[in-house]
Formats: C-alpha cells, sequence, structure tokens
C-alpha cells in the first residue's frame, strides 16, 4: 500500500471540519444538528481518503 499526499483543497476542508468540532467542543458554536465528534470524525475521514487515494 502506498500512500499519497492530498491534495491541499482536500487538507483545508478537513482542517475547516476539525477546527469547527472544535469550536463546537468549546461552546463558540452553541447548536449544530450533528455532535461534533462526528464532524472530527468526518474531517479526519476525508483526510485518511486523501492519503489513500491517488485524485482526492
Amino acid at each position: 500500500m502506498s500512500l499519497n499526499a492530498p491534495k491541499q483543497i482536500t487538507f483545508v476542508i478537513s482542517l475547516i471540519l476539525v477546527i469547527i468540532a472544535a469550536l463546537v467542543v468549546a461552546g463558540v458554536v452553541p447548536s449544530l444538528p450533528i455532535a461534533a465528534f462526528w464532524i472530527a470524525f468526518i474531517g479526519y475521514a476525508l483526510l485518511a481518503l486523501g492519503c489513500l487515494l491517488p485524485n482526492l
């Protein structure tokens, strides 16, 4: 299995999702219809897929 660097846009979207999750946990963004855990999970899963798939 070879790993690839994710594209910059994939990394930025993942980073934004994780920052939003951190803000929800900190209470800065009080109400979202999805839990902060799932926002962070989606962000990290996107980053993992970006490393595994060559064109993501």
